[in-house]
């Protein structure tokens, strides 16, 4: 039974994974790229991990993957969002069909062309 179980987080991590390879290339800004990578990606190994840890059966191993997915789900989202930001800053430009821009109006220009954060 454990097997099965382990075999299916595993099928499932690495579709998760597939999903977020393709999300890079039909995306169409980076933005959303990042979003789709992010998040597929960040669950993909996570239930390989955790498909991992089942086959085992290792309390070395399961307190690996546990670390590792913990480490994951903490820094991931973080990371993205400060690349997203980066990336904003450096007027890197949104998809033309983008409605909503939450950050407008926090870049302003001086007189001299220079950029700065409110």
């Amino acid at each position: 039974m454990t097997e099965q179980l382990s075999g299916i987080l595993l099928l499932g991590g690495t579709l998760f994974i597939l999903l977020s390879a393709v999300g890079i290339l039909k995306m169409p800004d980076l933005y959303t790229r990042m979003s789709a990578t992010t998040k597929a990606s960040t669950l993909g190994i996570g239930l390989v991990l955790a498909g991992t840890a089942i086959y085992w059966q290792d309390f070395g191993i399961a307190s690996r993957a546990i670390a590792i997915i913990v480490f994951l789900l903490l820094t991931a989202p973080v990371a993205a969002h400060i690349i997203g930001r980066a990336a904003y800053f450096d007027r890197v430009p949104l998809w033309e069909k983008t409605t909503i821009d939450e950050l407008r109006g926090a870049v302003e220009k001086e007189d001299d062309g220079e950029e700065f954060e409110k």
